[in-house]
């Protein structure tokens, strides 16, 4: 089959775009158009997007680039964008990567970073042997963890397979929350609800530490509430607060695959560390993904001790860099 490989306008590739990333394994939320658009619209700064297709008989790829000066990458960033990769259709991807690339190679480029490829990434595969094949230096290194846990079908089988330590604090943490008054797990999923509730889930995550307040600028609280109100109406956007006696103590925002909860931030109030609520709003996050028949729970990127204490392990992230010698 040949393939022809174009740049295009984001507006009217969206529609095809979200149709292809359906069809694929994997298809999270930091690969969409939605997140694309928030993200650029807030922090484009004078970088050129270079929007990228691949079609046979119809869409099979779609590389969300973006140029600045010599150096062209995914379009994004790592501190807010976990995961990142090219979007191809199953089983395309060798003809695919290969016919982009070489499209690439055409453009007035020095380096060309590719950060955020998920250990088993075709991309991480197949594209630093086509680099190598026309002469250019290729480096691959780790960029980060995200620790993932792989959840069996009952709340209990969880549990039993955490370490007896883990278990013990886990079930000690939960009956201290019970004694401490009225406990439950609030859960947003529209719009509306969530749209509301984002200046509780803000207070939480500022007041919880000081590197979180330091992050959430005026432009990354902009782009943070619009990037969940549009997913939310795309039904992608869990919201969980942990109440006690009626009070938000603790909040988690996940985002929802077919298959996964990702677990994309959080915060809790310091006044109730007593009552562990940082952790068991996400041990509770993560039970009730266990209920609604998730697969896998993602605390996404970042080796905090809790996600261990939590039974996740890790998945690599890795970021292949390819210049001009």
């Amino acid at each position: 089959m040949s393939y022809s490989v174009a740049r295009e306008d984001l507006d009217r590739l969206e529609p095809e775009w979200r149709s292809l990333l359906a069809r694929t394994a994997t298809p999270t939320v930091f690969r969409s158009p939605a997140w694309l658009r928030a993200w650029w619209d807030e922090f484009a700064d004078g970088r050129e997007l270079a929007l990228f297709t691949v079609r046979g008989d119809s869409l099979i790829a779609v590389a969300p680039l973006m140029q600045e000066g010599s150096r062209l990458a995914f379009a994004g960033d790592p501190q807010v964008c976990d995961y990142m990769d090219f979007t191809t259709a199953p089983g395309a991807e060798a003809g695919a990567l290969s016919a982009l690339f070489a499209a690439l190679v055409q453009e007035p480029w020095q380096e060309l970073s590719l950060w955020g490829l998920a250990d088993g990434s075709p991309t991480l595969q197949l594209l630093p042997e086509l680099a190598g094949r026309l002469g250019l230096a290729v480096e691959v290194d780790l960029e980060d963890v995200c620790p993932r846990v792989e959840l069996p079908a009952t709340w209990e089988e969880y549990q039993g397979g955490l370490s007896k330590k883990d278990r013990h604090e886990l079930r000690r943490k939960r009956r201290r929350l019970s004694e401490a008054g009225d406990a439950d797990l609030e859960c947003l999923r529209s719009p509306d609800d969530v749209a509301a509730a984002l200046d509780d889930f803000l207070r939480l995550h500022a007041t919880s530490r000081t590197e979180k307040a330091l992050f959430m600028t005026g432009p990354m609280a902009r782009f943070f509430r619009r990037l969940v109100v549009d997913l939310a109406g795309e039904g992608q956007v869990r919201l969980y607060f942990l109440r006690l006696n009626g009070v938000r103590t603790a909040g988690v925002l996940c985002f929802e695959g077919e298959e996964e909860l990702l677990l994309y931030n959080s915060g809790y109030d310091p006044a109730y560390a007593s009552s562990s609520v940082g952790v068991l709003s996400k041990a509770l996050a993560l039970e009730k993904a266990i209920g609604s028949g998730k697969r896998c729970f993602d605390f996404l990127r970042g080796a905090e001790p809790y996600k261990y204490d939590l039974g996740a392990r890790d998945l690599n992230v890795y970021r292949c860099v390819i210049r001009r010698t």
